[in-house]
């Protein structure tokens, strides 16, 4: 592949890439590593789920108080790995993270299934608990308290957004001379495009 082959905006070269992905076999081709730090530097890294990609970046949703959550909090820069193995491909992106908006949030969460919604509520997410049956039954007793009504959006859940100022684009090629391609934010409209080493 040749710099030349590529969109020259790279959100529109993901969702391309994104495309393929999602016609393969592959269980969630939305699944993606979440790499954040803590204020001190500390690197965690998990597998969450992209909800949403625009221009404006790229959106997963998770409870704000958790691990990730805190990391954000102090320290709101992440990175992203996405991995469709049977494409060959990987996708890498960096940037800063900024919340969406309470609506965008309660506009997803009441698209959930109504369990995920309880389960939301239910999980003090990262928390230590005593064993599995501590979260069976503050899930039914939500079930219960939220009975034959909507099932509000808790305080501490929500999105989160990472707005890209690096993507790597890398392809898999015959004697680990692997095609990359890394776009880098000039500004708001305009990215620079180089191919680096494999």
């Amino acid at each position: 592949m040749e710099i030349t082959d590529l969109h020259r905006d790279p959100i529109a070269e993901f969702e391309k890439w994104f495309a393929l992905a999602k016609k393969t076999d592959l269980p969630h081709p939305n699944s993606m590593a979440l790499a954040t730090a803590s204020k001190d530097g500390k690197p965690s890294v998990r597998v969450v789920l992209l909800k949403e990609v625009d221009e404006s970046g790229f959106v997963f949703y998770t409870n704000f108080e958790s691990r990730k959550g805190d990391d954000l909090e102090k320290n709101p820069f992440a990175a992203l790995g996405f991995h469709w193995d049977v494409l060959r491909r990987q996708i890498r992106i960096e940037g800063s993270v900024e919340r969406v908006s309470d609506l965008t949030s309660e506009t997803y969460f009441q698209s959930r299934p109504r369990e995920s919604c309880l389960a939301a509520w239910a999980s003090e997410q990262s928390k230590e608990i005593p064993d599995r049956m501590v979260l069976e039954k503050r899930f039914d007793e939500l079930r219960k308290k939220f009975e034959n009504q909507k099932i509000p959006l808790p305080p501490f859940w929500g999105g989160y957004r990472v707005i890209p100022e690096q993507i790597e684009f890398w392809i898999e090629a015959p004697n680990r001379m692997h095609d990359r391609f890394c776009y880098q934010k000039q500004n708001e409209s305009i990215w620079s495009i180089k191919r680096l080493a494999p």
